[in-house]
């Protein structure tokens, strides 16, 4: 049986010599560069109903990512 997310949980994770900070929140997920505020965020329900991809690709289109951040999110395995 999985444990119910209740409250917010921080994780640290390093891509290709750079590291970020995870949150996982009962709303959905956050990715940020660590040291910065602003991220990508995702709420859980466009994540499960495939809309996660179109928002990535607006947001890219968009320019709403800072040019030292990831111009579009690489896919979870």
């Amino acid at each position: 049986m999985a444990t119910q997310l209740e409250k917010t949980i921080k994780r640290e994770l390093s891509i290709d010599g750079r590291t970020y900070t995870l949150t996982f929140a009962p709303d959905g997920l956050k990715i940020t560069l660590k040291g910065k505020r602003k991220g990508l965020e995702l709420p859980w329900r466009a994540l499960v109903s495939g809309e996660s991809a179109l928002t990535a690709a607006l947001n890219a289109s968009l320019g709403n990512l800072s040019p030292e951040e990831p111009s579009t999110p690489e896919p979870l395995s």
